[in-house]
């Protein structure tokens, strides 16, 4: 045979045999592991689509009926022989020559061989000189390793069925069990796969019931228990960790080791996504089931949690990383407008603001805004208007500011929004653009570091070592004392008290700031908030982007980061954040009394003792100038009235309207049947003077009165209900 084959073809590299341990070192996995930074297991994650191949397993773990079932199908004389079994190979020649079927002459050690050697696996190893070269192989590591290290190496690198390769990853696929469970009938199995991996059910079955008896053991019901075990998908073991999928897909590189350390923190992460699934579980009934849970370490920027999603039993997008995903941030924007104006003093936390209905006019007509609960306050400070979360004062606020500050500072804080402030002009103050969890999270941070900004820490893995403090780079982009002010409105738990209660979720036995956020028909449900370790933010909502059945930012998320907050905090009560140089704490009254007095903190130059209201002018409310109204012609005209209304207090008696020249009633409202044309409003105080006038336009729709004096000869807008003003919904109306 030497001499027909030219002498036995040996592996290039049989002269540097690789040893046992750099066999195992070397052994590639499918399947890797997140470890939280303390080393405890979090998540296992596959990584190649190809092989599913798991974690080395030693000899002492696998269970002896495998090893026994595995020997007699492959090797009954792997003890006795040293890598060749020539009895078995003169038992295999004599019935080739007789042309009858046998069992093979190869021995576990020169299937080993075969494994090893790469070049030999990818061509088959089914030619005589190839055989010859597997057998060379074998006698080197006989010499070299030991009969338990060479089976335990079979036992892991062996291909078995499909994608399978080694009794590990078989044994958790095929049975959910890990090797040392496995039982007789199960070994038996495995052990008929050796011969053919991809063997029909009844041909493995016949294999396996040849094995059984061998080991005194009957075949009742193989012929279905194999069938059964065949069909069923991929099981996986029950006991396997699978708390982080989202962060270990970013984290987890493909050529690291088996285990692969995080900035997680296993107990955090539990808790995390179990008070997320339990919440949404006892929503069940409101229509919303997706959510996210985000932690950043304020000093690092690190992730301690990180839950993508609810999970797939209450999610039908659970492979949606939330964390990552754009959604509208309804009014957890509010905190960023309010810095900006005290760090530009336009405000203090004590300033006056007003809540009264607002007419805005855009290019796109009018935008109305209103406030969450559809009531208006009045004169209301800034204190209570941030913590109550008020959507018309924080609307003229960003019109102060004007909205392309407003855009730039959003930007600057990481938020990175696609379009420019033009574009969502005053309805970015109520969170109209679409954000990440991760980017808000990280820009409530920069707030909790006093106006510091650093970018996230990317999810990483540090294999072999903690992963440690990284190098943080921070850049000032919030003034510090406004930030600190805005911190102080955000945990004043009396501050929100008209809107959320005095015993909301968001009242925390330790100093926190917090901010919810509910956006347009509630499809999202935000609660972001600080301390000073770490910054938490939690998402609430649907995938689909199907709103929730009355589910606000305070009943939907604020239950979750309350208790992940609480559970950070378990071992101590953090310390307060101190107040920056700069600031002075004054104690103000407000002369009108809309608030009790209290003690303020105010920039240094800023500071008020006594609150007054400023003197209030009447002005117009409806109609604004140059508004266009379109009357329903499937509405009878008598039933169509335009309700004229102005804001402020007259001095004396009682305002008069005055139309196109003719005054035509008096009082605070005023309810006109509208006549197509173009008109002319004055309000007229006591004595008859002007105090504003404006001009509108009526669009008739096919009415069967004469069109009055100047009418537009273009033709009517049909299909509109009521005249424009007067429905016009507020476009982003978004709640606390």
């Amino acid at each position: 045979m030497l001499v027909m084959s030219g002498g036995p073809v040996v592996p290039a590299w049989a002269d540097e045999l690789p040893s046992f341990a750099q066999t195992r070192a070397s052994h590639p996995l499918s399947d890797l592991q997140l470890l939280d930074r303390r080393g405890e297991p979090l998540q296992t994650l596959r990584v190649d689509p190809n092989r599913r191949v798991l974690a080395w397993v030693t000899l002492d773990r696998m269970s002896p009926a495998l090893l026994r079932s595995m020997l007699l199908s492959e090797d009954q004389h792997f003890y006795e022989h040293s890598g060749v079994d020539w009895s078995a190979v003169a038992a295999s020649a004599w019935a080739n020559l007789w042309n009858t079927r046998t069992r093979g002459a190869s021995t576990v050690t020169m299937q080993l061989a075969g494994l090893l050697d790469q070049d030999l696996a990818r061509r088959g190893g089914r030619s005589v000189a190839q055989k010859l070269g597997q057998a060379w192989v074998a006698g080197r590591l006989e010499k070299r390793w030991t009969k338990a290290q060479i089976l335990e190496a079979y036992l892991n690198r062996v291909p078995l069925r499909g994608e399978l390769v080694g009794v590990p990853a078989a044994a958790q696929a095929l049975f959910g069990k890990r090797p040392s469970g496995l039982d007789v009938r199960e070994s038996a199995l495995l052990a008929a796969m050796l011969r053919g991996p991809n063997a029909s059910a009844e041909t493995l079955s016949t294999r396996a019931c040849g094995v059984l008896r061998t080991m005194g053991h009957t075949c009742e019901g193989l012929v279905d228990e194999v069938g059964a075990v065949l069909r069923r998908k991929p099981l996986s073991i029950g006991d396997a960790p699978q708390w982080a999928p989202h962060y270990a897909r970013l984290a987890l590189r493909a050529d690291g080791p088996a285990a692969q350390r995080s900035t997680l923190d296993a107990t955090w992460q539990r808790v995390a996504v179990q008070a997320l699934r339990r919440h949404l579980a006892e929503l069940s009934g409101r229509q919303v089931e997706d959510g996210a849970v985000l932690v950043l370490d304020n000093a690092s920027g690190e992730a301690r949690v990180w839950v993508g999603s609810s999970g797939s039993q209450l999610s039908e997008a659970a492979q949606v990383d939330h964390v990552l995903a754009r959604r509208q941030p309804g009014s957890t924007l509010k905190p960023f407008l309010y810095e900006l104006a005290i760090e530009r003093r336009l405000i203090t936390a004590a300033s006056l603001l007003d809540d009264s209905p607002a007419q805005v006019a855009t290019a796109a007509g009018l935008y109305l805004p209103q406030n969450y609960d559809k009531q208006y306050r009045g004169w209301i400070s800034a204190r209570a208007s941030l913590g109550n979360s008020l959507n018309i004062p924080a609307v003229r606020l960003s019109l102060m500011l004007t909205p392309e500050a407003v855009f730039e500072r959003l930007n600057a804080l990481g938020l990175q929004l696609p379009e420019t402030g033009g574009f969502y002009g005053p309805s970015l103050a109520l969170g109209s653009a679409d954000v990440t969890l991760l980017a808000l999270t990280n820009a409530y941070r920069a707030l909790a570091n006093g106006g510091k900004y650093a970018a996230d820490a990317a999810p990483r893995s540090d294999p072999g070592r903690d992963a440690g403090p990284r190098r943080v780079e921070f850049r000032q982009v919030a003034d510090p004392k406004a930030s600190f002010i805005v911190g102080d409105i955000l945990a004043d738990n009396n501050a929100r008290a008209l809107t959320f209660g005095l015993s909301s979720a968001l009242a925390l036995p330790f100093p926190a700031s917090v901010k919810t956020g509910t956006s347009k028909d509630m499809r999202d449900n935000w609660c972001i908030g600080w301390s000073s370790r770490y910054t938490v933010g939690v998402w609430v909502g649907n995938s689909s982007g199907e709103a929730m059945h009355q589910v606000s930012g305070v009943s939907g998320a604020a239950p979750v980061w309350r208790e992940v907050m609480l559970a950070l905090h378990a071992s101590g009560v953090p310390p307060a954040i101190r107040p920056p140089a700069g600031l002075v704490a004054q104690h103000t009254r407000f002369e009108a009394g809309q608030e009790p007095s209290r003690l303020e903190w105010f920039v240094t130059g800023t500071e008020q003792a006594v609150i007054r209201a400023a003197g209030t002018s009447v002005a117009l409310r409806n109609p604004v100038d140059g508004a266009i109204y379109a009357l329903d012609p499937d509405i009878p005209p008598n039933a169509q009235r335009l309700r004229f209304t102005h804001e402020g207090r007259l001095d004396r008696g009682v305002a008069a309207w005055r139309l196109d020249g003719r005054v035509i009633g008096r009082g605070a409202t005023m309810d006109w049947l509208p006549m197509p044309g173009r008109h002319e409003l004055a309000l007229l105080d006591a004595s008859g003077r002007v105090l504003q006038q404006v001009r509108f336009e009526v669009r008739g729709a096919g009415m069967k009165q004469p069109p009055a004096p100047g009418v537009d000869s273009r033709p009517p807008i049909p299909q509109v209900n009521r005249p424009r003003a007067q429905f016009v919904a507020a476009p982003w109306r978004s709640g606390g």
